[in-house]
């Protein structure tokens, strides 16, 4: 029952035609930057050659993009999650989801992996347009690995965050605006920090995300981010399983 919610949210999402215009807007962008960013690189090469520990093309350019890119994911989930739920209560469907003979952790896992999938996507297609630094260089594959598996990561956090505030929601707009100011203030939290230990920038998902943007792979990050997307979901359907016990 999970890979079949799972199958019919990737379905609609792709039936969205705002979900192709957000996809373009992304992959323009990305472009855009990995261009921009290859540029200045190749500008610096020479200069760069005479170093004895000189940084590589994928500190100079793969780790940098990955960063931009988890950026825009976290401007961009929270307009895919507000209408995994929210939107179908304001178009009146959702109370026939709710009365199916489904549980709510079908619901949320349901709905969850199937934006997820989606995820994985934007992801894969970023990661082909970085595996092009592979034809003229000599790239770490381990860092690039590593950058990748941290923005999915970060992006399945902001996805749980997303449908927990769109379960709690009526409104797509305000779902979308809850989960995105939240996201925006962890982000905060991190970047604002100027103590690298301070227990404020632990608690950001971008601090952990860094981490894994240097190439640090370590268990304390993977355990943070299973906790976080686990925490939110467990609270998603709590929500849900409250909403039929009072009948809403």
């Amino acid at each position: 029952m999970i890979l079949t919610i799972a199958k019919k949210e990737f379905r609609s999402l792709f039936a969205a035609p705002a979900t192709w215009w957000m996809l373009a807007l992304l992959q323009f962008l990305f472009a855009w930057f990995y261009f921009a960013r290859m540029d200045d690189y190749l500008q610096v090469q020479a200069q760069l050659a005479q170093l004895g520990n000189a940084p590589g093309a994928t500190i100079a350019v793969a780790a940098p993009l990955c960063s931009a890119l988890a950026l825009m994911l976290m401007l961009l989930i929270p307009l895919f999650t507000m209408r995994l739920i929210a939107e179908e209560r304001r178009n009146h469907t959702w109370v026939l989801l709710l009365t199916a003979p489904v549980t709510a952790t079908h619901i949320v896992l349901g709905k969850f992996l199937g934006l997820l999938l989606l995820l994985v996507l934007i992801v894969a297609g970023c990661a082909a347009l970085l595996a092009t630094l592979l034809l003229g260089t000599q790239a770490d594959i381990g860092l690039m690995l590593s950058n990748l598996l941290g923005v999915l990561l970060l992006a399945a956090g902001y996805a749980a965050l997303g449908l927990y505030f769109s379960a709690l929601s009526k409104q797509p707009v305000i779902a979308a605006t809850s989960a995105l100011g939240l996201s925006f203030g962890l982000w905060l939290m991190d970047v604002s920090s100027s103590d690298s230990r301070s227990f404020l920038r632990a608690l950001s998902p971008n601090a952990h995300f860094q981490n894994l943007n240097t190439g640090l792979l370590n268990s304390a990050d993977l355990i943070y981010f299973a906790l976080l997307i686990a925490t939110l979901l467990w609270l998603t359907i709590r929500q849900l399983n409250d909403e039929r016990r009072h009948g809403l």
